[in-house]
């Protein structure tokens, strides 16, 4: 057994050494197989680079039309051999066929996505912008309206093509194209919507979609529709009222005008009352009012619109133009339209200041109600704007501050003071005839008998005299009391409290005087012995208010709640950020309240110097005590970006306030 076994281990030990060769033999035979279907594959791989060109060339000459993913695919190939051959054979004479066939493919895509753009691009129409506007209050289901500005196929063609030039193309000139082709678009609409109230615009009202009229039959119950319209015609014969008035002078009865701006719900009543009355008396107005009125009209709308449609062309731009480029493609998309709807507002605001030179204060009536709706619509505008550059958001406000400016300075000049004031100096000649007239009026209803004219007696004479000049001092009181409680009225028209105080500061300032030379202010004095005084009272009351307005800037400077620090001490985090806000709070402030206050008037100069003297003192002084402590501490490493202004700039600010030729 033991032989067997040792003879039957040297035969398996001769067959494992013969076997163990052919094994490793096989094993490198089948790697040698493995690589060399490799290395053909590598080569098929390689060759097909070779081919690309040929392959893809008719295709990327006759474009992407009617075949864009067959396009894009060819794309994507030429890309993978043009990175082929620069990283394994830069020099190859096919790198330059690929390159030179990418570019022409690429330029083919963009010419494919202007002119898909060109071509489906349309205007909308004034009719669906109106629906757009009124849609929201018109329906009872409160489902957004929306617009198709492109259709399906296209749009997904254009965000195909888009796509694969941000992500392959590395080219931005598509989003130009984009917003120069899409801006065109969006002010035709608005243009469109313009000449739209022009050609059909009638005294019956705006002309609504006839889609929306059908709605309204089939939805009884719905909400009050809230649009931005206005009674045609109104606005022209509420100025040719107005006018009349300032002819006419004071209601005698009242003892002044009754003619107060109003807002909201009592102003369009009064405006339809003047209306009405003009239209009783004078009969139907001009075609030329109505044009006036449809193109305040028009305006109005075109506002509403510019902020509906931008909306829209956002939701658009979205899905076209990549996340990091769309607040500032968007910006330079809705430049041209806001230009023009600002241009036109200062337009309005041009002429409404050219008609008040020429004392004719009622063209203040036009801003009034483009005013009022550019404010309803200020949240919307800043909403749609947001991102934009801070000179595009800025550009409402702007308008808005011009028309309130305007509308200011029309109020200051304008009417019931000034009627009353001459009114009243014209009295003075007449004291002793004025003065009977109230006394008739007053003994008549007293003792209800007629005065005879023949019943005069030296002593009745004297005592008549002396009671008539208290009745005609009490009447002039009454009147300049009216004139006041107007006054207040309209300082409510102003939202900035500073600016209402400026206006009654100075309509107080010129009653004031106009009493005083007239020497008014004596026949007053008869039954008010503190009116001159009261005067300069209320006088001082609106300096002091307006001064108010600087609180926001000065605050920020005020030595309280600052830190507090030993010299050599190194700042904390927190004290060097606490400073740095301070000095941006007064620079920011500073800067805006005299880009405000720089468009307000103060006719009276000695008036105005004074205003600016004290405020110049008040915030030098401020100010240079806080720089002067904060100035040369270390708490940033750019103190020109926080230390804007020296002492003297700042009072050099401060002395342009209420001088727009400044």
């Amino acid at each position: 057994m033991v032989s067997i076994l040792s003879s039957f281990e040297s035969r398996l030990m001769k067959l494992e050494n013969s076997i163990i060769p052919v094994h490793k033999q096989t094993e490198n035979l089948q790697r040698l197989q493995e690589n060399v279907e490799k290395t053909l594959s590598c080569l098929d791989h390689v060759i097909s680079y070779y081919h690309v060109a040929k392959d893809t060339e008719k295709i990327i000459k006759e474009g992407p039309t009617g075949r864009l993913e067959e396009y894009l695919n060819c794309m994507d190939k030429i890309q993978k051999a043009v990175e082929y051959f620069q990283d394994n054979n830069p020099d190859s004479p096919e790198l330059n066929r690929v390159k030179s066939l990418f570019e022409r493919g690429k330029e083919s895509l963009e010419s494919e996505f202007r002119s898909l753009m060109t071509r489906h691009t349309k205007p909308v129409p004034p009719i669906l912008i109106l629906d757009l506007i009124s849609g929201d209050e018109e329906m009872e289901t409160q489902e957004e309206m929306s617009l198709e500005h492109l259709p399906e196929n296209v749009l997904h063609d254009i965000i195909r093509i888009s796509g694969w030039l941000v992500e392959n193309g590395r080219n931005q000139d598509f989003m130009t194209v984009y917003f120069q082709i899409r801006s065109v678009q969006l002010d035709r609409s608005i243009k469109g919507l313009k000449d739209h109230f022009r050609k059909n615009s009638s005294s019956t009202g705006v002309p609504y979609s006839p889609a929306i009229q059908n709605k309204r039959k089939d939805t009884p119950t719905k909400k009050p529709i809230k649009r931005p319209v206005l009674i045609p015609g109104t606005i022209r014969k509420a100025q040719n009222l107005l006018k009349q008035y300032s002819q006419h002078g004071l209601d005698g009865k009242k003892g002044a005008s009754n003619l107060i701006p109003m807002e909201g719900h009592e102003h369009d009543l009064r405006v339809k009352h003047l209306s009405d009355t003009l239209s009783d008396k004078h009969g139907p107005a001009a075609g030329r009012d109505d044009v006036f009125d449809i193109e305040i009209d028009a305006y109005i709308h075109c506002v509403s619109a510019f902020v509906k449609l931008a909306q829209s062309e956002y939701q658009l731009l979205t899905e076209i133009v990549p996340e990091h480029h769309q607040k500032k493609t968007f910006d330079s998309l809705i430049q041209e339209s806001l230009d023009n709807l600002i241009m036109e507002g200062d337009n309005i605001v041009s002429a409404a200041r050219k008609a008040i030179i020429r004392h004719d204060y009622s063209a203040v009536l036009t801003i009034f109600p483009i005013l009022k709706h550019l404010k309803q619509m200020k949240p919307e505008f800043d909403q749609v704007l947001q991102g934009t550059a801070a000179g595009t958001k800025n550009k409402l406000p702007g308008l808005i501050t011009s028309m309130e400016t305007t509308g200011a300075k029309a109020l200051e000049e304008f009417a019931d003071n000034i009627k009353a004031i001459l009114f009243l100096q014209q009295l003075l000649d007449f004291q002793e005839t004025a003065g009977a007239m109230l006394a008739s009026q007053v003994l008549g209803d007293t003792y209800n008998i007629p005065l005879d004219p023949r019943e005069t007696s030296s002593s009745a004479s004297s005592y008549s005299l002396e009671f008539s000049r208290r009745l005609l001092s009490t009447y002039i009181c009454k009147v300049l009391g009216n004139l006041q409680l107007n006054l207040l009225s309209k300082s409510k028209v102003y939202e900035d409290p500073a600016l209402s105080a400026i206006f009654l500061h100075n309509n107080y300032n010129y009653i004031l005087k106009s009493l005083e030379k007239s020497e008014l202010i004596q026949l007053v004095a008869v039954t008010q012995k503190t009116a001159e005084r009261s005067y300069r009272e209320l006088i001082e009351q609106q300096i002091q208010t307006y001064q108010r307005s600087w609180l926001k800037v000065t605050d920020y400077i005020l030595e309280r709640n600052l830190p507090v620090f030993q010299p050599g001490v190194k700042l904390k985090d927190k004290e060097r950020q606490m400073i740095k806000e301070r000095f941006k709070g007064f620079n920011d402030g500073l800067e805006e309240l005299c880009k405000i206050q720089k468009a307000w008037a103060i006719p009276d100069m000695e008036q105005r110097d004074k205003i600016r003297r004290a405020q110049k003192t008040i915030v030098k002084e401020t100010y240079g005590a806080f720089l002067n402590r904060y100035g040369n501490v270390p708490f940033t490493k750019n103190p020109e970006k926080y230390i804007k202004y020296q002492v003297d700039q700042v009072g050099e600010m401060i002395e342009k306030l209420f001088d727009t030729s400044a």
